[in-house]
């Protein structure tokens, strides 16, 4: 089928019911659009895997505070649409706030302990608007499998706990980081950065994948990955946090990496909060980092 662009929950539920009764398996991708390849990533994954992909385009304000980037996060839907027919899109879904917001909306999906970590720290309500948007745009698609990006990783472990403790019927897929040559990770939010700044957030990265060849030579203590790590991040403006923590609890591990771990970052840069994660795996068979996602 030729690509369709969805604006409302009944024409986009009356199109998956068809389908699904037609017995195809349907993948989605949730986004907030400014596409780039990080999120082809995920669709080529989907249209791999499934035999129909829905990508969301909705920059959610449940997630945003007052002070933070609503109005000025990036947009381009025609580069978002032209990305989605490339890729092999079945249904790109872009609905308005009023449409998945009605007059009087007042209920939310509360992740707990966990939004409060790492981001949450920072972002109060932050993953209650995310894990809020994530249900609802699950229960108006009803997937097969969702696909998420690495990079977020507190989100997929949140959005992963909602799935187990809701009894979601959809399999979350979690794929690489994607990045820029120099190792910067893909993000729409480095259309903030100047030319400048574009070339000292590459810090973030080095520390990251200079802990990571540590990890990978032997280099087991946590405070030695971290303060490896922390050697390149000179150049942000200012550094939120480095932790390392267990891929499923998000808890600061011990003082030795015995288990999966992810070290995480998040920094400002300029005027642009940048985050990044790598994953250190004691054992290199592992392809699983948590429990209830696979790990492509």
């Amino acid at each position: 089928m030729s690509m369709r662009i969805v604006r409302t929950i009944p024409e986009l539920r009356a199109l998956l019911k068809a389908l699904r009764e037609g017995g195809s398996r349907i993948g989605f991708v949730p986004t907030m659009g400014y596409l780039h390849e990080g999120h082809a990533a995920l669709i080529r994954q989907s249209t791999a895997r499934c035999d129909h992909t829905v990508v969301s385009v909705f920059v959610n304000p449940t997630q945003f505070a007052p002070s933070e980037d609503l109005a000025q996060y990036p947009r381009d839907l025609e580069r978002d649409q032209a990305l989605c027919l490339k890729h092999g899109v079945s249904v790109l879904f872009m609905p308005e706030a009023a449409e998945v917001y009605p007059t009087g909306f007042c209920s939310v999906v509360e992740p707990g302990e966990l939004g409060n970590m790492l981001c949450g720290q920072f972002r109060p309500g932050h993953f209650r608007g995310v894990a809020t948007i994530v249900t609802k745009l699950f229960n108006m698609v009803q997937p097969d499998l969702a696909f998420f990006g690495q990079k977020d990783l507190q989100q997929t472990v949140i959005i992963s706990r909602v799935v187990r403790d809701l009894n979601l019927p959809v399999d979350i897929v979690v794929a690489p980081t994607i990045r820029e040559a120099d190792g910067l990770a893909l993000s729409s939010r480095n259309a903030y950065l100047s030319p400048e700044n574009r070339l000292r957030a590459v810090c973030l990265s080095r520390g990251l994948l200079a802990a990571e060849s540590a990890f990978r030579d032997g280099e087991r203590r946590s405070e030695r990955l971290l303060a490896i790590a922390r050697e390149h991040l000179t150049e942000v403006d200012e550094l939120q946090y480095l932790e390392l923590v267990d891929t499923q609890s998000l808890e600061t591990l011990g003082a030795v990496v015995t288990r999966t771990a992810a070290m995480c970052v998040a920094a400002i840069v300029g005027q642009t909060r940048l985050i990044d994660n790598v994953l250190l795996t004691p054992d290199p068979d592992s392809a699983h980092f948590i429990s209830h996602l696979e790990m492509d």
